[in-house]
């Protein structure tokens, strides 16, 4: 299904493009949200479709896409999207692509979205990442970077990507981060050019003190393009199910930001085993894409609309458990006691104290606040 991207409402394109001046959203808004939409939002916005790598997982790789078809959102759509996503209380947005450094208007959309009160996110493969860019995106408002690793040595990880060169960007961009307090948390595709044991050394290397996986994707029925049915990600269940052992293992090591329990999840996923922690995409994470449709994840075969119709009744909570995408699977996890708070706060509204207390008294509320805790010190970072 394709939706064509509405015309931005005069109201909405009439807005100025400078940055927003207003007081920064805070603690009491987010307790707000949770009260009133079970936690703040987060989605993640592909601003373009293009990129300068050549990734073997990957079908937004620049010998398999072809130029001509490359897309971008111009500077007003995008500054009328990220208005809206801050009225449907989406307060955590991060930038993806394709890369998104090869959008122009990356930096004004990140000085909009942050001058809301949104923390704003760039995932890059640090190719174009130069230090007068890391200091215009942290002028911006940027809260930190997310930077693709795929391999425990600079030859493998360069040659993957085709960007012969790009460890010593990363280290550079690294020490600059450190220099204006920002860091970057490596993320790393599982495919077969991993080496977790060898992983924390050349990651320290580079100047990264957390990690986070992905999980891989053969794939995808949106239009999003971050997957491969190539051998580098395909893997056996037998095989798959160790990796998450060994992520798990890593973590005596390193810091890495998925929960051990939203691992443990993916271990019984891929044993076919029933799920605990249902998704919450959909209803609190989100895929915007190039074209301003608006996606429930990356997996979805369908829009739910176009950014300009999009409201609290486009919301979709079905304790869906269909696949395996990080950003969604543990994101769901740790924000499930909000949920919950959410639902007994309504149910109290109401007068149904027996759901309210049933609320309150779930079983995954536990497991959930482990998991923030856990997580905690990369949350704070960010």
């Amino acid at each position: 299904m394709e939706l064509k991207t509405q015309k931005a409402p005069e109201k909405i394109a009439q807005q100025k493009t400078t940055k927003n001046t207003s007081s920064p959203v805070g603690a009491l808004d987010t307790l707000r949200l949770v009260f009133q939409a079970g936690g703040p939002g987060f989605c993640q916005f592909a601003i373009n479709s293009a990129c300068n790598a050549n990734c073997g997982f990957c079908n937004f790789a620049r010998d398999t896409f072809p130029k001509e078809q490359w897309q971008f959102v111009e500077l007003q759509e995008g500054l009328d999207a990220i208005d809206i996503l801050f009225r449907e209380g989406i307060r955590y947005l991060v930038f993806t692509g394709g890369e998104p450094t090869l959008n122009p208007n990356l930096v004004s959309f990140v000085e909009h979205a942050s001058g809301l009160g949104i923390k704003c996110m760039v995932v890059t493969n640090a190719g174009l990442l130069t230090e007068s860019k890391i200091h215009q995106l942290a002028d911006a408002g940027l809260s930190s970077f997310i930077i693709s690793i795929d391999a425990a040595n600079q030859e493998t990880h360069e040659k993957n990507r085709g960007l012969p060169g790009v460890c010593d960007k990363i280290k550079e961009a690294n020490k600059v981060l450190d220099d204006i307090g920002m860091s970057a948390t490596a993320s790393v595709t599982m495919s077969h050019l991993v080496d977790y044991d060898a992983l924390p050394d050349f990651l320290t290397t580079l100047g990264f003190k957390s990690v986070v996986f992905s999980y891989p994707l053969t794939k995808l029925d949106s239009n999003f393009r971050g997957f491969s049915d190539a051998g580098l990600v395909t893997h056996t269940n037998e095989g798959l199910w160790q990796a998450y052992e060994k992520v798990k293992q890593l973590k005596k090591r390193f810091s890495v930001v998925n929960p051990t329990l939203s691992l443990e999840e993916m271990q019984r996923f891929v044993n076919n085993e029933e799920q605990k922690y249902p998704c919450l995409a959909g209803y609190r994470f989100f895929f915007l894409d190039w074209d301003l449709n608006m996606w429930r994840c990356h997996f979805w075969n369908e829009p739910m609309c176009s950014i300009y119709e999009f409201d609290s009744s486009k919301l979709v909570r079905d304790g869906c458990t269909k696949c395996m995408i990080n950003c969604y699977r543990d994101s769901s996890l740790m924000q499930h006691i909000a949920v919950s708070v959410h639902d007994a706060y309504q149910s109290v509204k109401q007068g149904k104290l027996l759901d309210a207390t049933k609320a309150l008294t779930r079983k995954g509320n536990l497991d959930s606040l482990r998991s923030v805790m856990e997580e905690l010190p990369w949350i704070m970072r960010f």
